[in-house]
């Protein structure tokens, strides 16, 4: 009975079972290939900088070397005579160590001697050393330091993001010695007046209260970093300036008190920027700002303070667990995760976007994130981002199996509509009901130009081999810009920007998506060069109105559409176009304002519309999107002998009655200038189209449209764009026009 209950119970949670195991596993994977370490040192750092700051450590002052001081004593570097002036100054007030961390051994500059007198004199002076780096790198402290082991290693342990976040209690070289650092020479020469020093045992460091565990290649977020020597994890007091400084000038001109440094540690170093001694801390960058970097002085500051600190006064060092306890903590919040959404999969309302879900994986995380926190305080670094990651990730998973069902029928109807109408029709509560509403979108239309003429010469095959490669790269273009493609009606798409789903930037998004697709036709066109056919032309119009949106249609048959004026205008726009062109409203520039760079503007008169409006030719749009297109400007080179044509004006998809004869006497790479026969003949409209065969030898050439152009032209003449050519005639124009260049 017992058994029987234990089975049920793992049956009815076996999804759980499956997912928590798995996904701790990827996650523990992940980690040990160093892809969740920056974000781990990120959440340490952000840890760090919102716990409260602990009270200063007054037993450290630091004297800073800054700009002012230079410009005080007007020079760039000081010479021995001023650090020696210095020490004497900083001597008389009784402290009990002195940390000199300036490089200095140079014999010939004034004052040496009097320096190195007063490093000889003084046995609670500290100087430094350089001994990590290559030949070049390394620094010596001075003589007269290294002979009384007056001198410490001042290296600091820099991350892969160019933060320190941990020190060295000491460094060992490649012969392998040991080498204290300048900190631990300090907090020596201190503890000494305690009775307290550093005790190796084993691998640990024992000092006072202190037992310095030395730092592991995978502690906390770490992965396989470098161990060299013993390390420790900084416990930093606060951010850059949380120690008393005073600069050089107050001490050499005795503007602090004659007892200011008695019995306290005083560290002499640069502090200015401009001196490039300044790194990255926890400190040193937020989520919404970068924040002043730390001297290097101050870290040694911060380290030396929590040596002492936890030496005499009990101080907690930071401390990681094993990565046992790691992997049962990752495991937890992942089967918290699984376990939450598993839990809910059935809630009332059938949706697996339970609102139940959304509030216990809520609270888990404000659990997960506030006891971390909580551990921080006490001083323990547990996994922040790993547990995080388990749990979200165990949620979407369980999520997905749940929404198996409705995704395979997301993906039977995604194939005739987008993902979005999709889910308006599927989740919305009105979506299957036939009607719309009245909104104001932003409609995109696009057409090649010409390709009903190049589809007559290919067999039905490869015409709709094109028309795939075609829209397929359309559609990846409109889809990164979240447009719902309507329809395809041929080689031409209807694109809505603001149905089903309205976004305050739909124009804007609508003009550089029209950019972008320009922009994709040069690699179909690649494609199109390729498969030994001629290039395609694509022209778009845009236009922002009010339509009525929606399910259309009857109850066997329905199509999620919209309807209206605004819809026609927008094809009357695009019908305006020629290759490569865009055109769009005045209510769509209003919409988008002033980061729309506009080529042309020209007012027409389309059908339907009782005034006359302006459309306006974009290319490009700055801001968020940075899209601009290359307009070439057409070289019109005049013919040697004119090229006999007929031509007839288009009516929409009719052909005119009358042929009217002309001569084609300039040319350009898409464009050339006609030549009317007969004075008496009417010139055809701005942005008509218009069907026109060459005379070559007396015979006359395949169909060539083209579209009249607005240039104005002498002699009666007009300019015409050329929208499809068919292969022969596209050859011999080509083959002319690179002879008039020559």
């Amino acid at each position: 009975m017992l058994w029987n209950k234990f089975t049920d119970f793992l049956n009815q949670w076996y999804g759980v079972w499956i997912t928590a195991p798995s996904i701790t596993g990827l996650v523990i994977l992940m980690r040990f290939l160093g892809l969740l370490q920056s974000g781990e040192l990120g959440a340490y750092d952000a840890y760090m900088r919102m716990r409260p700051l602990e009270s200063p450590d007054n037993r450290i002052a630091i004297v800073g070397i800054n700009e002012e001081d230079v410009r005080a004593l007007k020079m760039p570097i000081f010479p021995d005579a001023v650090y020696a002036k210095l020490l004497n100054k900083l001597k008389a007030m009784e402290p009990k160590v002195i940390g000199l961390d300036v490089y200095r051994d140079v014999p010939m500059e004034p004052g040496h001697q009097e320096l190195v007198e007063v490093f000889k004199s003084t046995p609670n002076i500290i100087g430094i050393k350089k001994v990590v780096g290559e030949i070049d790198q390394i620094t010596p402290a001075p003589p007269a330091l290294e002979e009384k082991k007056q001198a410490g290693a001042n290296d600091l342990k820099v991350d892969s993001d160019k933060k320190i976040r941990r020190g060295y209690v000491f460094v060992t070289l490649q012969d392998g010695k040991n080498v204290g650092s300048f900190a631990s020479y300090i907090v020596q020469q201190y503890l000494n007046n305690f009775d307290i020093g550093f005790e190796e045992k084993g691998n640990t460091v024992r000092l006072g209260k202190a037992v310095l565990e030395p730092f592991e290649p995978n502690d906390g977020s770490y992965v396989r970093q470098d161990s060299g020597g013993h390390q420790i994890l900084l416990n930093y007091r606060g951010p850059s300036g949380y120690f008393e400084t005073v600069s050089m000038m107050d001490i050499l001109e005795d503007r602090v008190s004659p007892d200011w440094g008695r019995d306290r540690i005083i560290l002499i170093g640069v502090v200015g920027q401009s001196f490039n001694d300044s790194y990255s801390t926890p400190y040193s960058s937020s989520l919404i700002r970068v924040l002043e970097p730390m001297s290097g002085v101050e870290v040694h500051a911060n380290l030396i303070s929590q040596l002492i600190s936890s030496a005499i006064d009990g101080r907690s060092m930071i401390k990681t667990w094993g990565d046992t306890y790691e992997w049962i903590w990752i495991l937890f919040w992942s089967g918290v995760g699984a376990a939450a959404t598993w839990k809910w999969r059935t809630a009332s309302g059938a949706s697996y976007f339970s609102i139940w879900k959304v509030i216990t994986i809520f609270v888990a995380g404000g659990v997960l994130f506030a006891s971390t926190y909580i551990a921080f305080l006490w001083n323990w670094w547990l996994p922040v981002v790993p547990a995080f990651l388990g749990m979200i990730t165990s949620v979407v998973i369980i999520t997905a199996y749940i929404a198996r069902t409705a995704q395979d029928i997301r993906k039977t109807f995604g194939r005739y509509l987008t993902d979005e109408v999709v889910a308006t029709l599927l989740e919305g509560p009105e979506g299957l009901k036939l009607g719309g509403e009245r909104r104001k979108i932003t409609i995109l239309t696009s057409d090649l130009r010409g390709f009903t003429a190049l589809s007559e010469r290919l067999p039905p095959e490869e015409v709709v081999k094109i028309l795939n490669f075609y829209l397929g790269s359309m559609a990846e273009v409109i889809t990164n810009y979240r447009g719902t493609i309507d329809e395809f009606m041929g080689d031409g798409i209807l694109v809505l920007f603001g149905a089903p789903i309205a976004r305050e930037d739909d124009p804007i998004r609508a003009v550089a998506c029209a950019i972008d697709m320009q922009l994709a036709m040069k690699s179909v066109n690649q494609q199109m060069k390729e498969w030994g056919l001629t290039s395609l032309e694509m022209g778009i119009g845009i236009n922002t109105g009010e339509v009525v949106v929606g399910n259309i249609g009857s109850l066997k048959r329905t199509k999620y559409g919209i309807v209206g004026s605004q819809v026609n205008l927008t094809y009357r726009i695009e019908s305006y176009t020629t290759g490569g062109q865009i055109l769009i409203s005045g209510t769509t520039l209003k919409e988008v304002g002033s980061i729309i760079k506009i080529n042309d503007e020209k007012e027409v008169m389309p059908k339907g519309v009782k005034k006359p409006i302006t459309i306006y030719d974009i290319i490009g749009i700055s801001g968020k999107y940075n899209l601009f297109l290359k307009k070439e400007e057409e070289v019109y080179l005049p013919l040697k002998e004119a090229i006999s044509l007929q031509y007839v004006v288009l009516d929409g998809k009719n052909v005119g009655d009358f042929f009217n004869n002309g001569s084609l006497v300039k040319l350009s790479t898409k464009e050339g200038e006609v030549q009317v026969e007969n004075s008496g003949v009417i010139i055809p409209p701005a942005l008509m189209n218009i069907k026109l065969n060459f005379l070559w030898d007396g015979k006359e050439s395949e169909d060539v449209y083209a579209k009249v152009l607005e240039k104005k032209a002498e002699n009666g003449n007009f300019y015409i764009c050329f929208t499809a050519k068919p292969p022969d005639v596209s050859a011999k124009l080509e083959s002319l026009y690179k002879s008039l260049q020559s």
